[in-house]
Parts: structure tokens; sequence; C-alpha cells
């Protein structure tokens, strides 16, 4: 399937076929295949954020704080990760630059 330009912002979960559309952080060169994957990334996060909801407002066991921390962290490599794997080169080196990924730091890797 041919790739097309997109627009993507994690921050606000969107993915824009137009530059215009939004503000945005990315921009990646995706299948329709690869856009749904990023969806369903995005989609994912829903839950860990209810669940942090409701852990700032009832109390809990830290332990439970730690591995909330974890997986949301880990989820965020995860998109960052994808998004590295179709981005421009411009997407690329601004992930880079953002040390987010162990790895990137001697450079440029279009295997990871």
């Amino acid at each position: 399937m041919e790739k097309r330009k997109y627009y993507v912002s994690v921050q606000a979960q969107t993915i824009m076929e137009h530059r215009g559309d939004a503000a945005y952080e990315f921009e990646i060169e995706a299948t329709p295949e690869e856009v749904h994957q990023l969806h369903e990334l995005f989609e994912s996060t829903t839950e860990p954020d209810l669940n942090n909801w409701i852990r700032m407002h009832s109390p809990k066991i830290l332990e439970e704080e730690l591995v909330s921390h974890a997986f949301v962290d880990q989820h965020l490599t995860e998109t960052y990760r994808f998004l590295y794997r179709l981005g421009t080169p411009e997407t690329k080196s601004h992930i880079q630059s953002m040390n987010v990924l162990q790895g990137l730091q001697n450079g440029y890797r279009d295997d990871f």
C-alpha cells in the first residue's frame, strides 16, 4: 500500500491529513493500516488516564502508583518508537533530540 503524509500530535492524540488542520508535533509517512495502528495506540491510553484520575481522587498504595506510571511510560515509549519508525527525517531528528528512546543517542536507527 502507498504511504501518505500525516501530521500527528501525541499531546492531543490526533492524526491529521492536512498540515493546517491543527497543531501537530510530528510528520509521518504511513499506510492506512499504520494510521489505524497509531489510532489504536492513542485509544489505549484512555484507560490509564481514567485510572490516574481515580487514583488522584482516592487513596492508593504507592506500589500501585509506580506500576501505573511504568505502564504509561512504557506506552509512551511504544508510541514514540512507532512514530520514529514512520517519521520523516525531521521527525526522527526531533524524537532523537527528545531522548525518549534508548539506542537513538548515537545516531539514527531506521531498524528501531
